[in-house]
């Protein structure tokens, strides 16, 4: 799902940030293991593992990082005004999800994770507990196929592009992306900051909605001259 900037500067820095991100989280996977290791004598065998999104804004490019079932949804409107007057029309902006979900079920991802001598069992899980195929930590599951190689694309913002909203699986278990979305424009609209909204997405999702999951969000605003 890769995909690079079209400009020609951007093609080869674009290559590079590819390069850039699988590093990083390569470097975030061996650290990872040394935490882990250390949380299991804490612990005794805690051995779970984390999914992640990330994204780096270069000028308009936004570049996306992800593993496992962390989401990224860009709110978008079919209009372009100039201005952010269309955020008063709650049906106008439209979710769309830049990131892929890395689930064992999934063809391509069951595949490797055979390749490597795992199984997918009836119920969609890798070795029949695990649902995501990609990840830091787990270490039970790395010999099976479970990697920590992310999906990287990018895209460029236009003026149709208002927010874009970064959330863990405990979030988007209860919040669809068009309602997440509409959640946040609301509040937007209402004047709260985005740090308040964020706290406000958390809250909606772990208090009113049972969220019974970890729940992390970050809301990013794009900013039009």
């Amino acid at each position: 799902m890769s995909k690079l900037p079209k400009k020609p500067y951007l093609m080869v820095f674009g290559k590079r940030m590819n390069l850039f991100f699988k590093k990083v989280f390569q470097i975030l996977e061996n650290n990872e293991s040394l935490l882990v290791a250390g949380f299991t004598l804490l612990l005794g065998g805690w051995q779970d593992g984390a999914t992640a999104v990330c994204i780096w804004i270069l000028g308009r490019t936004v570049f996306v990082a992800n593993i496992g079932d962390a989401k990224a949804v860009v709110a978008r409107s079919s209009i372009v005004d100039g201005s952010n007057n269309h955020l008063d029309e709650l049906s106008s902006l439209k979710a769309i999800v830049v990131t892929r979900v890395h689930k064992a079920i999934y063809p391509q991802e069951r595949a490797r994770i055979q390749k490597s001598g795992g199984t997918v069992s009836s119920n969609g899980r890798l070795q029949g507990r695990l649902e995501v195929s990609r990840a830091f930590g787990d270490r039970q599951f790395k010999k099976f196929g479970v990697v920590a190689t992310p999906d990287i694309h990018s895209f460029e913002v236009t003026e149709r592009d208002h927010f874009i909203i970064l959330g863990c699986d405990g979030l988007w278990g209860v919040f669809g992306p068009s309602d997440a979305v509409e959640f946040v424009q609301k509040l937007l609209k209402e004047g709260l900051s985005v740090t308040a909204v964020s706290r406000r997405l958390v809250r909606e999702a772990v208090l009113e909605r049972r969220c019974k999951d970890n729940c992390t969000a970050i809301v990013i605003i794009f900013r039009h001259k």
